[in-house]
């Protein structure tokens, strides 16, 4: 665990509790506004997530090369993750599109 600093550590836990309350309250949001499609976002963020525990989960193991395999699933985990992010936004953004009434009407 001597890979990080302790204030690097606090960033990094910080960081990911972070991105689960993100993930929970885009969650609650498509549910208080009867939205689902919100859901898919949170959805999306899943894989940036896995990619956040598989790079502490390497500091904690003091970056052992024996683990070095956690540094690929991160960077894979962090490509899909932002491909699963724009299809997120993607879709939220035609859903909206469709359910708005057309302005020229």
């Amino acid at each position: 665990m001597n890979a990080l600093s302790l204030p690097t550590w606090m960033i990094h836990i910080s960081s990911v509790l972070e991105w689960m309350a993100a993930m929970w309250f885009i969650w609650q949001f498509a549910t208080v506004t009867q939205r689902p499609v919100w859901r898919w976002l949170a959805i999306g963020m899943f894989p940036a997530l896995v990619s956040a525990m598989a790079a502490c989960t390497w500091h904690f193991f003091d970056n052992d090369p024996g683990f070095a395999w956690l540094v690929t699933l991160q960077a894979a985990m962090t490509v899909v993750g932002n491909v699963t992010l724009c299809l997120a936004a993607w879709w939220i953004w035609r859903q909206s599109r469709t359910a708005a009434p057309d302005a020229s009407e």
